[in-house]
C-alpha cells in the first residue's frame, strides 16, 4: 500500500513538471533564414566618462555614426559594442537601436578593443566585415571604392579606405612575392596629399609623412584599377571568411601588445590574401579633439540611396607552407630596410627617395 501511494505521488509530481512544456518549439530543426544584409560594420566604443581625454568623445562618436548612416547602402548591418562606456553613451546607443538606425548593440564591461570586436563577429556570417574605430568620419563612396578593390584584386583580404604611404612594410611581403618581377608594382602619384597631412595631425604627429611620402605611394595595378599596398588598423573592410577559422577567442590586452596584429593582420596573410588600401581617401580619422571641419564634412554628405548587389568573389585560401615561405622566410628578407631600399630603387624611386621613404 505504501509503495502504491509513493508511486502515485511520483506520477503526480512528474505530471506537474511535465506540463511546463506543452507541444514543440516551432524553431526546432529549422535552418536560419538567409539575411538580406551583405556587409557588417563593427564599432567598439569605449567612452568611460566625458572628462579629460574623453571630453569630446561622445560628440565625435555621434559624428562618426551620422556619417555612417548617410553613406552606407541598405544591405549594411551595423553592430556597436559598448565596451564599458558611461551611462550617457549607453542611453544614446540604446536610443539609436530603438530607432532602428543600428541593428545590434552589445553591452560589455571594459574587456578591451579586440575582445569587443570578437564579440561583434561571433554569431554572424557576413561575406564582408568592416571593423572601425569610433572616431572615423566616413565619406560618400567609401563602400563602392572598397568593393572595387575586392573586385579587381581577387586576393584582397582587407581594404582600408584611407591610403597610407607608410604601410608598404606591414605584413605585405606576400604581395611582393606574388608580383616581384611584374610591372604592376610601381610608385604612383599621391591623389590626396592633404588627406595624408590631416591624418598626421589627427594622431598628433604633423611630421608622420615626409616630402617623399606625400608625393608618391607604392601601388599594385590591375586593368584600370590601382590599390595602395598595405592597410591601416583604424578602419578596414575584411573578407568575412578570414575570421571563420581565427583560432583566437580572447586577447590578454585591452589595447596594443600585438593584439591587433594577431587578430587583424596575421589571419589575412595566413590565408594568402593581400592587405590593400583605396588610391583616394574615403574617410577621416578625427581623434579625440572636436574641430569645426568635422561638422562641415558631415554636413556635405549626401544620403546613399543606391541599391547595391555586390557579390564577393570566392578565392581559395593558400596553404600553411606558402604562408611560411612568403611571409616568414621571404618577408624577413624583402622587408629588411637595407634590401627594401634597393627594391624600391628597382621599382622606380631615386636613391635619395628610397632612403627618405624608409625613414
Amino acid at each position: 500500500m505504501g509503495c502504491f501511494k509513493n508511486k502515485c505521488k511520483v506520477n503526480k509530481t512528474y505530471k506537474k513538471y511535465n506540463e511546463m512544456r506543452l507541444g514543440f518549439n516551432p524553431n526546432k530543426d529549422q535552418e536560419t533564414a538567409s539575411l538580406t544584409y551583405s556587409h557588417q560594420i563593427i564599432i567598439p566604443v569605449y567612452i568611460p566618462s566625458q572628462n579629460d581625454y574623453f571630453k569630446n568623445s561622445l560628440t565625435i562618436l555621434k559624428l562618426c555614426l551620422d556619417s555612417l548612416f548617410l553613406t552606407v547602402h541598405k544591405k549594411t548591418f551595423i553592430t556597436v559594442v559598448n565596451n564599458g562606456s558611461c551611462d550617457e553613451v549607453k542611453y544614446y546607443l540604446q536610443e539609436l537601436y530603438f530607432e532602428k538606425k543600428i541593428h545590434e548593440v552589445l553591452e560589455t564591461p571594459n574587456i578591451g578593443k579586440l575582445n569587443a570586436i570578437l564579440k561583434g563577429i561571433v554569431g554572424h556570417n557576413f561575406p564582408l566585415i568592416t571593423i572601425t574605430d569610433s572616431d572615423v568620419l566616413f565619406l560618400n563612396g567609401w563602400q563602392k571604392a572598397s568593393y572595387s578593390i575586392f573586385e579587381n584584386f581577387p586576393k584582397a583580404g582587407v581594404v582600408c579606405p584611407t591610403p597610407s604611404s607608410r604601410s608598404l612594410r606591414t605584413f605585405t611581403s606576400n604581395i611582393y612575392w606574388d608580383n616581384f618581377f611584374s610591372r604592376k608594382l610601381a610608385f604612383s602619384k599621391v591623389k590626396n596629399p592633404l588627406a595624408l597631412k590631416n591624418f598626421a595631425f589627427s594622431v598628433g604627429n604633423p611630421d608622420f609623412y615626409n616630402k617623399s611620402h606625400l608625393e608618391n605611394y607604392f601601388t599594385v595595378s590591375n586593368k584600370n584599377e590601382k590599390a595602395v599596398i598595405g592597410a591601416g588598423h583604424f578602419v578596414g573592410t575584411y573578407r568575412g571568411e578570414i575570421f571563420s577559422s581565427l583560432g583566437v577567442k580572447y586577447s590578454n590586452y585591452k589595447l596594443g601588445g600585438g593584439s591587433e596584429s594577431e587578430i587583424l593582420d596575421i589571419p589575412v596573410v595566413k590565408k594568402g590574401f593581400w592587405r590593400l588600401s583605396t588610391e583616394d581617401n574615403y574617410a577621416y580619422h578625427m581623434g579625440n579633439v572636436l574641430e569645426d571641419w568635422m561638422n562641415d564634412e558631415v554636413s556635405k554628405l549626401e544620403k546613399n540611396i543606391l541599391e547595391v548587389d555586390f557579390k564577393l568573389k570566392s578565392v581559395k585560401a593558400s596553404s600553411k607552407w606558402l604562408y611560411i615561405i612568403k611571409s616568414k622566410i621571404f618577408g624577413k628578407i624583402i622587408l629588411n630596410k637595407k634590401i627594401m631600399k634597393h627594391f624600391l630603387i628597382w621599382k622606380g624611386l631615386s636613391k635619395e627617395g628610397a632612403i627618405n621613404y624608409l625613414i
